[in-house]
């Protein structure tokens, strides 16, 4: 979601004194099931709304969101309402030092010399990087990342292709955005899929929602908003092959509670050593891809 907010805060804030040593919370190994069988290993990914590091107290305070991150301790982070700019202090820079994570970026708004959107944190190198421009006629601009990374700290050799996004606020909106979605990776190269993000959908059973579990089968779903008493399941997290996931639950820590308007969306995958089951998933029927609302 994107509230009307104050403008920017003074980056110079994320120097203030650090408030979350009293409130920092579990892991999110804790997440995570043991793993199953001999010859598997556990990767984490993470969708998170930060609502520009602006807290449930109007407060913007990054450092907060690094301490979040540090309790998720995830291979893969999907950022949402994120920015970045020349200063080094700014959100996008100052998550990026604290984490040592490869960042892309995939801006879709510049205002004066700040530039907003979605971002990716990860513990692997990408490889490629696309952006899709999901924008749909007068409303606010929309994107996808498109990154390629392979994944070998966690025992995999195949690449794997990440797909992070955040939708529109109206539904006409978000059925056209869905339906591009699907079809760019229905037309990509096969590779093992993660889509994830903030996709702004209320409606559990509305067509977008129905056309994602059709295409990566259904995955389960967790309130996530608002953080302080979550009901709407907005952060989602989908994958091909869909045998890959373990488990899928919103961090409820004190500290993720205060740091942003969202919870953290937390997805834990058992890899085979050998690698991804490269599977390309069969779209849903032309009708209902292509269907113009």
């Amino acid at each position: 979601m994107q509230p009307d907010l104050p403008s920017l805060v003074n980056p110079s804030h994320a120097r203030e004194p650090d408030d979350t040593r009293a409130v920092a919370g579990p892991p999110a190994a804790l997440h995570c099931p043991p793993t199953r069988a001999a010859g598997l290993a556990q990767m984490t990914v993470v969708s998170y709304n930060i609502h520009r590091a602006v807290g449930t107290d109007r407060r913007y305070r990054p450092q907060r969101i690094a301490a979040v991150l540090a309790e998720l301790d995830a291979d893969i982070v999907a950022l949402q309402e994120v920015e970045s700019g020349s200063s080094n202090d700014h959100t996008l820079e100052f998550l990026a030092g604290e984490t040592g994570m490869h960042v892309v970026s995939g801006f879709t708004r510049v205002r004066g010399t700040v530039d907003y959107g979605n971002a990716l944190l990860t513990r692997f190198a990408p490889e490629a990087v696309n952006q899709i421009d999901l924008t749909v006629k007068g409303c606010e601009p929309r994107g996808a990342i498109d990154a390629i990374v392979t994944c070998t700290a966690s025992g995999c050799a195949n690449p794997l292709r990440v797909i992070a996004t955040h939708l529109g606020l109206r539904p006409g909106e978000r059925r056209h955005q869905v339906q591009q979605l699907l079809n760019y990776v229905a037309t990509a190269p096969p590779l093992p899929t993660i889509l994830l993000g903030d996709v702004n959908e209320w409606f559990l059973w509305g067509r977008p929602l129905r056309w994602l579990h059709a295409y990566f089968e259904h995955t389960p779903h967790t309130a996530t908003f608002p953080s302080r008493l979550p009901v709407f399941a907005l952060d989602r997290i989908w994958v091909s092959p869909r045998a890959h996931l373990v488990s899928v639950a919103s961090h409820r820590s004190p500290l993720a509670r205060v740091a942003s308007d969202h919870l953290p969306l937390v997805a834990c995958f058992e890899v085979p050593e050998g690698g991804w089951n490269a599977r390309h998933t069969a779209a849903p029927a032309k009708e209902d891809v292509h269907e113009i609302p």
